[in-house]
């Protein structure tokens, strides 16, 4: 018996970090008189959006969008049409500033701003992923205070859980399924060059199959700046493609966390070896 709804042999989340410019100048204000740098992040608000958009309704997918706040208030539309799509909305920081970078009670004003950005917008916002992926002694105390379902932060495990000393569902993420480390261009030092569709599909796909065959949760994370050029949205439809034909129960974060805090303890299946 799966311990997936539908009896479905694992699950999978389609997420994005919609950054925008924020990304640039929350790493570096300076930034923010950059056009060119920012105009990288304004990619993913004005053509890779809607691109994306058109990709998930041809597939019937709905996804996660985590958004800071600050993006939220630059692309207005964008976040309408995310919501209008019938797609998650969930928190990404007010600015893209790690919670460990900030001073005291700055990370509560970035949670309390963002969540008013989000919902001005119309957002159900339920979910929390860091800028940084990264917590203090105090992150999870304001979700919870704050009334959160879920965080979507860690990296230890392959299927969601409850955090032991909150009433909150972790959702973990990976370097692996995360499209940055394989397409981020550092055109500051240009020591860090981009890799080919075929070459993120070759790490991508054997990781999504070995979950798949252990029962597991896959959880793809994107930019929609990085992920929303057409050559990288050939692979993302080819991905998609693989998932439903391995049969994937394909959820947004909000509902994966639900069924979790549902069904309680998700355990993996033994690893067998060969092909899922």
């Amino acid at each position: 018996m799966s311990a997936w709804p539908e009896n479905r042999p694992f699950a999978a989340t389609i997420s994005f970090d919609f950054d925008a410019e924020e990304v640039w100048i929350g790493e570096n204000p300076a930034h923010a008189n950059a056009p060119g740098v920012l105009s990288q992040g304004a990619y993913g608000a004005k053509v890779g959006v809607p691109l994306i958009l058109d990709l998930l309704a041809q597939h019937e997918i709905r996804a996660t969008f985590f958004v800071p706040g600050k993006d939220a208030l630059r692309h207005p539309d964008a976040v309408r049409s995310i919501i209008a799509a019938g797609h998650e909305v969930a928190h990404h920081g007010h600015s893209h500033r790690s919670p460990t970078a900030l001073a005291s009670g700055e990370e509560r004003a970035e949670l309390e701003s963002g969540l008013a950005a989000l919902r001005e917008l119309g957002a159900e916002v339920v979910g929390y992923r860091s800028p940084s992926w990264e917590f203090t002694d105090d992150t999870l105390d304001l979700l919870q205070e704050a009334g959160f379902d879920y965080s979507s932060n860690l990296l230890d495990d392959l299927v969601p859980y409850r955090h032991a000393q909150h009433d909150l569902i972790e959702v973990p993420v990976s370097w692996i399924l995360d499209d940055a480390p394989h397409f981020w261009f550092a055109n500051d030092t240009w020591e860090k060059t981009m890799r080919s569709t075929r070459e993120v599909l070759e790490v991508w796909l054997p990781e999504i199959d070995g979950i798949a065959q252990i029962g597991g949760h896959v959880m793809l994370t994107m930019h929609p700046m990085l992920i929303g050029r057409p050559s990288r949205l050939a692979m993302l439809d080819e991905v998609l493609t693989h998932l439903k034909q391995q049969g994937a129960w394909i959820a947004t974060t909000r509902e994966v966390a639900a069924h979790a805090r549902a069904s309680g303890p998700i355990a993996l299946r033994r690893w067998q070896g060969g092909a899922a």
